[in-house]
């Protein structure tokens, strides 16, 4: 019974012995190491907070892209962290940073088109061609700018189809935005015939674009005949309104302009075919 006691003894002393050496040899290194994650994570998540709220304080910087840039920032502060600790137990950090750095050109050579979209829409967001509600022409496509991401931009044709884009396609190409300008110019093209007096059908279609209140005064609208057409004498006009009202402006003036020409009596031909039958005598 005593030598049982004495072996028992002899264990736990040998097991306290053991435990002892671990806590001097790693005690440190483990309270360093709790520390630094502790130090680490709120510095990550200071510096995620100062990043957002300055990036929000600038209008060229859209929201999507703060928070990215947020969590880039905190991410890479957590990395950081990782690494000073692993280094603390002995792990060789430069070896460790030499594998991460041959695991992310691996990543990134086979994540090459989405990281491609990625830059582009981060360049988007930082130039902002564009923005949601815009009614933009690109990539081939055209349509009003539904959602504006990292990797992709969404848009809706008018007759509300979806169409999603890569961002690196519509970065690679030239974009034309309707709705950038707060006003649009109404280019309109009246014929009317040769045996109608010019001077009047103008008088004519000024009187329409007065009578419209969504047409500018300031730029003021402008006539001129613009060509001497095969069966029209064609008339350029060119009235000015704000983006919003540009289509029911130009779908108004096109309506009002015809019915004044017809009260006036001006024609507005269309092309038309005389066909001449020539009846050959009869042979007998």
């Amino acid at each position: 019974m005593e030598e049982n006691v004495e072996q028992v003894q002899k264990t736990v002393m040998e097991n306290m012995d053991t435990i002892m050496f671990y806590v001097e040899t790693y005690g440190l290194n483990v309270l360093f190491a709790l520390l630094t994650l502790i130090v680490g994570w709120i510095i990550a998540n200071w510096a995620r907070n100062g990043t957002r709220k300055l990036l929000s304080k600038s209008e060229k910087v859209d929201a999507t892209l703060t928070s990215f840039f947020a969590s880039l920032v905190r991410y890479v502060i957590l990395i950081f962290t990782l690494i000073a600790v692993l280094g603390r137990f002995g792990v060789e950090t430069a070896s460790l940073i030499a594998i991460l750095g041959a695991a992310s050109l691996a990543i990134g050579l086979a994540l090459q088109g989405t990281l491609s979209n990625v830059a582009a829409g981060v360049m988007l967001l930082i130039f902002r061609p564009f923005k949601v509600g815009d009614f933009i022409e690109a990539a081939g496509h055209a349509g009003s700018v539904k959602n504006l991401g990292l990797f992709v931009t969404e848009m809706a044709t008018g007759d509300n189809i979806q169409i999603v884009v890569p961002n690196s396609a519509i970065w690679g190409s030239s974009i034309k935005n309707y709705s950038h300008h707060t006003n649009r110019r109404v280019d309109l093209v009246i014929g009317i015939g040769y045996d109608d007096n010019i001077d009047d059908a103008m008088k004519a279609i000024g009187e329409v674009l007065d009578a419209d209140e969504r047409v500018l005064k300031d730029p003021e609208a402008a006539m001129f005949v613009g060509e001497l057409g095969d069966s029209s004498v064609n008339i350029i006009v060119r009235a000015w309104a704000a983006n919003a009202n540009y289509w029911p402006v130009k779908f108004a003036l096109t309506k009002n302009i015809k019915h004044k020409l017809d009260e006036k009596g001006i024609n507005i031909p269309y092309p038309q075919m005389d066909m001449h039958v020539i009846s050959m005598p009869s042979q007998g």
